[in-house]
């Protein structure tokens, strides 16, 4: 049976369910804030209908006002995790319609909140599940400063509309990634594809932190080209793996022109060490990286 608590004065109430040991307030000398592990909202963007916001019941905290559906993270849950599990249990938001792609956060040292950006790609309707809202809407972007924001929401807001619609996109030149770490590859080249895959895969769940501002992590879509010998390996949950019918570079680039021509926000960038492919990709309007900047990242998050 289902544990019904009364909060304590002030504390926002979850009706149902057994309490959480991340659902209390945190002190120190920037103030008091809740959730013991951090919390955690989920910014939904739908191109058409806007953004998922919520109408704040009046006895939560900042009660009245309008913000994104969320809440206290649990103990060792990541913040997209808990994003989601929030926005499902507050408006319904089903996680298989939607595609994380940044994360924002907000700290104080001892307390942080992050927010979550994810596109939808499956058109729902939010459904209140709980008594923590008055109403569920979606907002037309140019509309959501009108409301009476939520202050945290409302200091955050220019910042994050900044980046609705924008996407990063990596694309991986395998062959030149291989070659500049001496490993053996070219004993099985590609088993080599499929170890440079999965060190992407980890990449984008772990997050690439943003080149201007360390607040913001974006989860990237990756496609990796791979050539020759390396052929064949399947793609995984994260990584897209493309084979070049024959020159590694030629589709590289024909993937970066169909990428920069299909994602008009996006910042395409290829990992790459050759000169000559560098400045075919910047001729595209592609951006470059070498193959040491990749490996520096992949080996933080796999622990190499």
């Amino acid at each position: 049976m289902a544990r019904i608590t009364s909060p304590a004065p002030g504390e926002p109430r979850r009706p149902f369910g057994p309490r959480d040991s991340g659902d209390a307030w945190v002190e120190g000398e920037h103030g008091r804030f809740w959730g013991r592990y951090g919390a955690a909202g989920l910014l939904a963007h739908d191109p058409v209908k806007g953004v998922l916001l919520q109408h704040r019941a009046e006895w939560s905290d900042q009660g009245g006002t309008w913000g994104l559906p969320g809440g206290a993270l649990h103990h060792d849950e990541d913040a997209i995790t808990g994003a989601l599990r929030e926005a499902h249990e507050e408006a319904g938001v089903p996680e298989s319609g939607l595609v994380p792609h940044l994360t924002s956060t907000f700290s104080v040292g001892y307390w942080s909140y992050t927010t979550v950006v994810a596109e939808v790609t499956l058109p729902f309707d939010p459904v209140m599940n709980d008594h923590e809202s008055i109403a569920l809407e979606w907002v037309p972007e140019a509309e959501v400063g009108d409301r009476p924001l939520h202050p945290g929401f409302m200091a955050a807001w220019p910042g994050l509309r900044m980046m609705l619609g924008r996407s990063q996109v990596l694309v991986v030149d395998a062959a030149n990634v291989m070659g500049s770490r001496p490993d053996g590859w070219w004993r099985d080249r590609r088993a080599a594809a499929v170890r440079l895959r999965d060190g992407l895969d980890a990449l984008v769940v772990s997050g690439l932190s943003d080149e201007t501002d360390r607040r913001l992590l974006w989860r990237p879509q990756v496609t990796l080209v791979v050539e020759g010998r390396a052929r064949g390996v399947s793609d995984s949950a994260h990584v897209r793996v493309v084979d070049a019918p024959q020159v590694g570079d030629d589709e590289i680039v024909e993937q970066v022109s169909a990428l920069a021509a299909g994602h008009l926000d996006a910042t395409v960038t290829v990992i790459t060490s050759d000169r000559e492919l560098r400045a075919r990709v910047e001729e595209q309007g592609g951006h470059v990286h070498g193959a040491a900047w990749l490996w520096e990242r992949i080996d933080a998050v796999t622990g190499r």
